[in-house]
């Protein structure tokens, strides 16, 4: 087997369903044995929307997602889409081609050390000199993208060792094999003949056999690679089950990192139903308990943490949406993480506990005591007034008329038009927290976001990820107009490919999250305004379909079209011209 061909056959053994790409030559036997082994490969308009789409089927399937760049400016377009799933913990993996072996920093093209541009980006980087090392590598980086902490691994892969070894061996023959050679260029014609014998050969083994594909002669594969992460101690789990038998006013937090084993999010969902425990959902949390479900609040989570007499932290660190841990200052605080920094960033927890916070929650559920806690009925209720409060006052706001559209009537709008297996992408700055608070993730793993790096230009990589997965879900991209910019493109790959996508762009003609604070501080609106753009007229260029909301009125009509449009097989974009609203008014994006 070639180079190319032993990459798609250790994906394939992984159950890898697609590759994300923007080809290359340098990775074109990849993506030839990838389609060969019936691997979908998807190709996008940017390197950084392959990644983005490898780290949305990260996290909804629990497989690392996999995308394949071609060398050199290949390579450095993913860097922010690494960066965003290391801070993210997705595991991914990423390969990268890169100049052949022999040509490395002798000014070959694209030829640059993308070793040491990665290595600070990811949990692990490696670069396969031999063709018997591709399997090996590859085997580890499954292994370390999903172990411990999850996150994305990076593997090297040259040119020469992907392709055959007969083309390749013609490559160099035909630069090397002269009439007359000078002694210098018959020593040069012994060392390639000798660097090509090590290159290809191998130690023979028995042939392998993986679920579902049988792998002849890779060298040290021998399994598929097991993710490992800490189990909750005993100790720790006793002790978490009676501090909060005995709270009277517990509050638990769940953050993605609880998410992180998506066929067993039932298990998880039950978990937190018998803590019985007021709950905030962030991030790939959001919808693990369906819409309206008793324990869930939405609203004024840092009064009820500074309340609270004890506060769970499942796989959420106290970084800047906990104030660096000033909100649960006064509470006795159990937290669970995989990784040790983040479960002592700022807030030493009172009971800390290095583990999978989806087992550790699990476990504690189990070991509750039989005898039943103290009553919450009024502190649930209290919270869930306050709740209530809110979605009153929100409900004042959408009311609200002026020029345009009501940036909070048009979320409630796509909240009407949501079915119970609408998947949410957002991307953007005041349009999507304006919908976090007023539109409701469905069901568990309909929610997906950036993260902890809060970056721009996810959107389009993460919907097409997502609705590649989920052909009968409406995937409905949320996309602010200035993070719209960064992935337009892509509604080529949307029509190319048959996904259709759902985007409806919150056109406010700004960069309005910047603008809520610039301006009343600086008092000048520099580099914050936009125009109210065609958007639509955008995606029809490149084959989508394009509608446009000019008036509230023209909400609900659009909208539903848009999903019949969408569930016809049509990607399709919405443009709402949106008019400016207080509902934000004093956030700040620092």
């Amino acid at each position: 087997m070639d180079g190319g061909s032993r990459v798609a056959a250790v994906l394939k053994a992984h159950g890898v369903p697609v590759i994300f790409t923007l080809c290359g030559g340098h990775i074109a036997p990849i993506l030839v044995a990838a389609k060969r082994a019936g691997i979908r490969v998807v190709d996008t308009r940017d390197e950084k929307n392959a990644v983005f789409a490898a780290d949305a089927v990260s996290r909804l399937t629990g497989i690392p997602g996999v995308a394949a760049v071609t060398a050199g400016p290949g390579v450095t377009n993913t860097i922010t889409a690494m960066k965003n799933a290391q801070l993210a913990q997705s595991a991914i993996v990423v390969l990268g081609g890169a100049t052949a072996t022999m040509l490395r920093g002798r000014g070959s093209l694209q030829d640059i050390d993308q070793m040491a541009l990665v290595r600070p980006h990811v949990k692990w980087a490696a670069r396969p000199n031999r063709l018997a090392d591709i399997g090996p590598a590859l085997e580890k980086a499954f292994r370390v993208a999903r172990s411990g902490v999850p996150g994305p691994v990076f593997v090297e892969l040259a040119v020469d060792l992907l392709y055959e070894e007969k083309i390749v061996r013609e490559w160099y023959k035909a630069k090397t094999d002269k009439p007359q050679k000078t002694l210098t260029e018959q020593a040069l014609s012994l060392y390639i003949r000798g660097h090509l014998t090590y290159q290809f050969a191998e130690m023979k083994l028995p042939e392998l056999e993986l679920p579902g594909i049988r792998l002849p002669d890779l060298p040290g594969l021998r399994r598929l690679a097991q993710a490992t992460s800490p189990d909750p101690s005993t100790a720790d789990v006793r002790a978490a089950a009676d501090a909060l038998a005995r709270a009277e006013r517990p509050v638990l937090v769940v953050g993605s990192q609880a998410m992180l084993h998506p066929p067993r999010v039932g298990e998880l969902r039950e978990a937190v139903e018998r803590l019985a425990a007021p709950v905030y959902l962030s991030g790939m949390a959001r919808g693990l308990l369906g819409r309206g479900h008793r324990l869930q609040m939405r609203h004024k989570r840092r009064e009820a943490l500074r309340e609270a007499d004890v506060v769970v932290l499942a796989g959420v660190p106290c970084d800047f949406r906990l104030d660096y841990g000033s909100h649960v200052s006064r509470a006795k605080v159990v937290a669970v993480n995989l990784s040790g920094e983040d479960l002592n960033k700022n807030r030493r927890p009172d009971l800390g506990a290095l583990a999978d916070p989806h087992a550790f929650l699990r476990e504690v559920a189990r070991a509750l005591p039989a005898r039943g806690a103290p009553s919450r009925d009024a502190w649930r209720s209290k919270l869930a007034g306050r709740d209530a409060d809110r979605d009153a006052e929100i409900e004042r706001m959408a009311g609200e008329r002026g020029e345009r559209v009501n940036p909070v009537a048009a979320c409630r709008a796509i909240d009407r038009h949501l079915s119970e297996r609408s998947i949410l992408v957002g991307d953007g700055g005041d349009f999507v927290a304006t919908a976090s608070y007023t539109v409701a993730p469905r069901a568990p793993l309909t929610w997906l976001d950036p993260g902890v790096f809060g970056t721009l230009g996810v959107g389009a990589g993460f919907a097409l990820g997502a609705k590649v997965l989920n052909r009968e879900s409406d995937v409905w991209l949320l996309w602010g107009d200035g993070a719209a910019g960064f992935g337009l493109s892509e509604m080529d790959t949307f029509v190319r490919h048959e996904v259709p996508v759902i985007a409806v762009v919150g056109n406010d003609a700004g960069w309005t999250q910047i603008a809520r604070e610039q301006v009343p501080i600086l008092g000048d609106d520099v580099g914050t305004t936009l125009a109210y753009t065609d958007y639509h007229r955008v995606a029809e260029g490149f084959g989508a379909a394009g509608l446009v909301v000019r008036e509230e009125a023209e909400l609900d009509p659009v909208l539903g079209r848009a999903v019949e449009l969408s569930r016809s097989g049509r990607p399709v974009l919405v443009n709402v011209l949106l008019g400016k609203t207080d509902f934000r008014k004093g956030s700040i994006s620092m």
